[in-house]
């Protein structure tokens, strides 16, 4: 397994991490996604650690914090050998203190998780969203507290716009509080928005892209083909509504692409499909996820390998969209393009 660093910290994670969104299964959504329980999920932790994947994350609110429960028993006995990440910020209940991203709910969070995970700290603690009634200093000196108590080793965000990341990045700065390190951000061969804005911010500022739903929200199995009736075992029959959208013909485009650069190579289209995202830009790590063991030791084919630039170059045409304003002058201007480097040219060492 390849490491990597988070961003600009010194934590290193491996290219894949796994997600536990499966385990649990409470609730309509996560219930779809798979009902793990804790023998099931203490295997498939054995295969990810044997495959040197050692970073699992989860959130508060997957199977109302069922998914951090299984977690801390499948990890139970190991926790040296784990990295931990877990989300908060969402909400959990309907009171008023059950959501966001104040000091109040982050110091109850955080205490929560680590009950539920058994574990002393959190090595990657992550905003969830963006709680636009709570000032980011306020959040940020949570953070802080919680750092220096030794409870949260760093410190991240997930699903933030740019303006959203910037201005708590710029706080973080000002007051000597702690820099968020990474972003966990939706991004796919189907779902490329994360380039025109968060992908040069991330490069900028050091922020680690840590992907959620690599397989744009099950539509790249490999099992979704252009004239074929979704299969009746798919999650999105019951989960679409919760997911990215994604236009039927862009999505039976890439997978005429993905199917035939399949072809040419011997892997499966998930196989194609993640190892196309670990070698973008800015990407620290992808988050997989699986039902059961063989899901996972088919994903664990996406490394070690890398295609090459007629591939690549084939899947990122099948997948291009139009910039949207303000972006499209940059790529299409010269005047424009002049005042800004390609937006792929560098990445981290």
């Amino acid at each position: 397994m390849e490491y990597r660093r988070l961003g600009a910290s010194g934590l290193h994670v491996p290219a894949l991490s796994f997600g536990t969104g499966t385990f649990g299964g409470r609730g309509p959504l996560f219930g779809a996604w798979g009902t793990t329980d804790a023998q099931e999920a203490r295997r498939l932790v054995d295969i990810c650690l044997d495959a040197g994947i050692t970073m699992f994350d989860t959130a508060d609110v997957y199977s109302d914090g069922a998914s951090e429960e299984v977690l801390g028993a499948a990890i139970k006995g190991r926790r040296d050998q784990v990295i931990v990440s877990t989300k908060t910020g969402l909400p959990t209940g309907a009171g008023p203190g059950d959501a966001g991203t104040s000091r109040s709910r982050l110091l109850a969070a955080c205490e929560t998780a680590l009950r539920r995970l058994g574990t002393d700290h959190i090595d990657l603690f992550q905003l969830h969203a963006f709680d636009a009634g709570t000032p980011v200093e306020e959040t940020l000196s949570a953070l802080d507290d919680l750092v220096r108590a030794g409870k949260v080793r760093y410190v991240g965000i997930s699903n933030f716009s740019g303006w959203q990341a910037m201005k708590s990045l710029a706080a973080a700065d000002r007051y000597g509080l702690p820099r968020y390190v990474a972003h966990q951000v939706y991004y796919s061969l189907v779902g490329r928005d994360y380039e025109w804005e968060l992908m040069p911010l991330g490069r900028d500022q050091g922020l680690g892209a840590v992907v959620w739903s690599p397989l744009g929200w099950g539509r790249l199995t490999g099992k979704v083909r252009r004239g074929e009736p979704l299969p009746p075992t798919s999650r999105l029959h019951s989960t679409a509504a919760y997911g990215p959208p994604v236009d039927d013909e862009h999505l039976y485009t890439v997978v005429d692409a993905l199917e035939r650069t399949a072809a040419e190579t011997g892997r499966t289209v998930p196989q194609i499909a993640l190892n196309w995202l670990l070698h973008r830009p800015t990407v620290s790590s992808v988050v997989i996820g699986a039902r059961d063991e063989r899901q996972l030791r088919q994903n664990l084919g996406a490394v070690g390998w890398t295609l090459t630039p007629d591939q690549t170059a084939r899947l990122d045409r099948a997948s291009a969209r139009p910039a949207p304003y303000p972006y499209f002058p940059y790529e299409r201007q010269e005047g424009f393009a002049r005042l800004n480097p390609p937006m792929y040219a560098a990445t981290w060492a």
